[in-house]
């Protein structure tokens, strides 16, 4: 029986108005191009600005989840800046306050332990994330989860199982939705369902609310563990 590490992260994205003047006018350069008018240009460049947390190059982790499938017990680091916040446990998870480039390193040094890791979504988001902000910090993966996107096609001891594409069948199957959906299908416990939302995250890092973002992610990552259940039990051949 394999080592089975579930993952999630959550992320926020920089503050436009206090980037570069040159970034701002790479990342607007589309924008001025396709918008008609005065008002079309704020719509877009709002919808721009909500858009950072979405890539690496101008967001930054504040959460990264793992639960270990097999013990279920798991470790949330999350980011409170200024906050003096203290290492505290809630049932099976330990919640661990520290600074991005210190949350990376913790992962990847625990990620060794593993020989499978199950995301949702993980290929398209969480991985490329991760492995992108740990270069920008100096560190280097210990896991190549990015290789071949079959599960035949990757290499023994870092077997990435994305759940989306598994549900999916890599794209076969259509009009999926997101976990939520999933969740509500299978009758399991929907991050969503505790009133707070992916796109809440870079609103509640901005007002100081670290714990929330926090069991979010434990949300998240149990919420993952089910569905994985539920694959492994079902479809997995």
């Amino acid at each position: 029986m394999s080592n089975k590490l579930v993952i999630d992260i959550e992320t926020v994205g920089e503050d436009f108005d206090q980037m570069d003047e040159t970034t701002q006018h790479v990342l607007t350069s589309w924008i001025r191009k396709s918008s008609n008018s005065d008002e079309e240009y704020e719509a877009d460049l709002e919808r721009l600005k909500q858009d950072l947390v979405f890539s690496p190059l101008t967001g930054k982790i504040v959460a990264i989840g793992v639960l270990d499938y097999h013990q279920d017990k798991g470790v949330v680091y999350y980011q409170a800046p200024g906050d003096n916040a203290k290492e505290i446990t809630e049932g099976n998870i330990t919640l661990k306050p520290m600074e991005e480039k210190e949350m990376l390193k913790s992962f990847w040094q625990g990620a060794l332990k593993y020989e499978e890791f199950i995301t949702f979504s993980g290929r398209t988001f969480d991985i490329p994330y991760l492995n992108l902000r740990s270069a920008i910090h100096g560190i280097r993966p210990t896991k190549d989860l990015m290789r071949g996107r079959y599960l035949y096609q990757q290499q023994p001891g870092a077997i990435h199982i994305d759940l989306f594409d598994q549900f999916a069948y890599y794209g076969s199957a259509r009009r999926m939705g997101a976990m939520h959906t999933f969740c509500r299908a299978f009758n399991i416990a929907s991050p969503k369902d505790n009133g707070v939302k992916g796109e809440d995250v870079g609103a509640l890092f901005k007002d100081k609310r670290y714990l929330d973002i926090a069991r979010y992610n434990v949300d998240d990552i149990v919420a993952t563990g089910k569905l994985y259940e539920v694959w492994d039990k079902y479809l997995r051949f």
